[in-house]
């Protein structure tokens, strides 16, 4: 029997697990063992008792957790002294950001550890089930138009009393991607005015379609990004895009900034000029805090008055709906490891499924993700990926050459191919 490991999350301000009473119900009738170390569910609210009735044994010792489990499911970047504890030759599916942390992914490799990276997920229609971004990025999306409601000092909706009419707050989102949906669809349902720019020109009908009016910057070269993520653009349109958002900002109440570039700081996007321009008592919300922040003046972690101007850098926002963004990652690697499970039960990674061949970092002592390979000094994989089993009994299957792009592997085994890749037969 496969055992899984759900230990307490150690990072600051981590509310979340990585499962729940549900995911722990429906993975246990799939044959596997759930581990649950004592008090991680706490954050979320969630008991040792809720998940004993689930069917989980609690262990106290994260240490132990670590060191008998097959798989591990946690949320956060492993630590140094996690690796050290896990099983060699396990499975570990969390978030890694794996181009950031080279060292880490040293060590998971030394252990022969099979990484499975959260991050490195492809935006593919059929991934939208295990996508924990875009699933945190929702609930952060919306927690930041409440966060930014409390700060103001004004109702956002339009409204007529005998003392004379109140005016609509006005919100100006940076960023239309999953959270800057949900951004501007909670402050639309709550009565604002809302304006929405991207650098991504396909977004302007996603906004429209919420109710927001689309800023779109003209007559400058826009950068096409990949995997639905913006480019970093041109000073040219930098600037163009500044002046426009000058205007905007100026008559704003509130903004809500978004944007990010993968494994690159974010961009300034509100300059110092900018919050010089805004009202008195406005504020921003900054969802890119945590790499560093699209307004110039935000503090990572801190919550700053400058010009006026109140500026919001928590960071963690997922965290602050732990109910919510625990419910939904645990979702999301339930989901990844029935996909790994055969018609037998037996659990195994396959690289004919391609979100296991894009977000398996390394596996069995071997590196398998190109650009880290490329990042770490190594040279592509000429060879196919092993294809034995581990100690552990969970086994790993990829007969294809690494160079060899799934859609040109042959349809047989457990998945069958579609349009946008491979699909786990019924």
């Amino acid at each position: 029997m496969v055992s899984v490991f759900i230990p307490k999350e150690t990072a600051d301000n981590e509310r979340r697990v990585a499962a729940t009473p549900d995911t722990v119900k429906k993975m246990t009738g799939k044959g596997l063992k759930l581990v649950v170390q004592s008090g991680a569910g706490a954050g979320a609210h969630i008991s040792d008792d809720q998940y004993k009735e689930a069917g989980a044994e609690i262990e106290v010792e994260a240490a132990k957790g670590f060191g008998n489990a097959d798989i591990v499911l946690q949320i956060n970047i492993p630590t140094e002294a996690q690796i050290g504890q896990m099983k060699e030759g396990g499975s570990l599916v969390s978030f890694l950001w794996a181009f950031e942390n080279l060292e880490l992914v040293k060590k998971l490799n030394e252990r022969k550890i099979s990484m499975f990276a959260m991050d490195a997920i492809p935006r593919t229609t059929r991934a939208q089930k295990d996508d924990a971004l875009s699933s945190q990025a929702s609930l952060a999306g919306y927690k930041a138009v409440l966060v930014a409601a409390n700060h103001l000092q004004k109702i956002l909706p339009m409204m007529m009393t005998p003392a004379g009419t109140i005016k609509p707050s006005r919100f100006v989102i940076i960023g239309v991607g999953v959270a800057g949906l949900q951004a501007i669809a909670t402050a639309k349902r709550l009565g604002a005015i809302v304006e929405a720019t991207d650098p991504r020109p396909e977004t302007k009908e996603q906004a429209e379609s919420l109710g927001g009016k689309f800023l779109e910057v003209e007559g400058v070269e826009v950068k096409k990004g990949e995997g639905g993520y913006a480019a970093e653009q041109t000073d040219e349109y930098k600037q163009a895009q500044a002046e426009m958002l000058k205007k905007a900002f100026a008559n704003a109440d509130a903004i809500i900034t978004t944007a990010l570039i993968p494994y690159k700081k974010a961009p300034i996007t509100i300059t110092t000029d900018h919050v010089k321009s805004m009202r008195s008592g406005s504020v921003i919300i900054d969802l890119a805090a945590e790499r560093g922040g699209n307004c110039e003046l935000t503090e990572p972690g801190k919550t700053v008055v400058k010009e006026g101007v109140t500026i919001v850098g928590e960071l963690n926002w997922p965290s602050t709906v732990a109910t919510n963004s625990s419910d939904m990652f645990a979702k999301n690697v339930q989901n990844i490891l029935f996909d790994a499970l055969d018609k037998q039960g037996a659990f195994k990674w396959d690289y004919k499924d391609e979100i296991v061949d894009g977000a398996m970092i390394c596996h069995a002592g071997e590196v398998h993700h190109p650009k880290v390979r490329e990042l770490l000094g190594l040279p592509p994989l000429a060879k196919s990926e092993p294809s034995s089993g581990q100690k552990t009994g969970v086994a790993a299957e990829g007969e294809k050459p690494a160079a060899e792009k799934p859609a040109e592997a042959k349809d047989d085994g457990d998945y069958e191919k579609k349009p946008d890749g491979y699909e786990k037969k019924d």
